[in-house]
């Protein structure tokens, strides 16, 4: 998987299209993510013990296929696919096929 944690997004189809966000977290083995703002999902919570604040009606962000997704150059701030570059000493960085400027 090429997005990781702390990545700026832009969700490419489904009732959340066109939305920008940052990636909380990142599920390699299932193949998807959590965006924070994009696929909110209502909750309701049972309190774990007497006094729990967490109790009640909690609005979470559920995960999205990664498939779904595209990062943002922060140069160009388009949506872009990744590209690798590999330097002279052997290091490998992640690139933007648009505009060539690396990530």
């Amino acid at each position: 998987m090429k997005l990781k944690r702390d990545d700026n997004v832009v969700v490419l189809s489904g009732k959340d299209k066109g939305k920008r966000g940052k990636i909380i977290s990142v599920d390699p083995k299932g193949g998807k993510v959590i965006v924070e703002g994009v696929n909110v999902a209502t909750m309701h919570r049972k309190p774990r013990r007497a006094g729990d604040n967490t109790a009640g009606i909690v609005k979470m962000e559920t995960p999205i296929y990664a498939s779904k997704v595209q990062r943002v150059c922060p140069k160009c701030d388009k949506p872009t696919r990744i590209a690798y570059k590999f330097a002279a000493d052997g290091s490998k960085s992640r690139a933007c096929k648009k505009c060539g400027e690396e990530i």
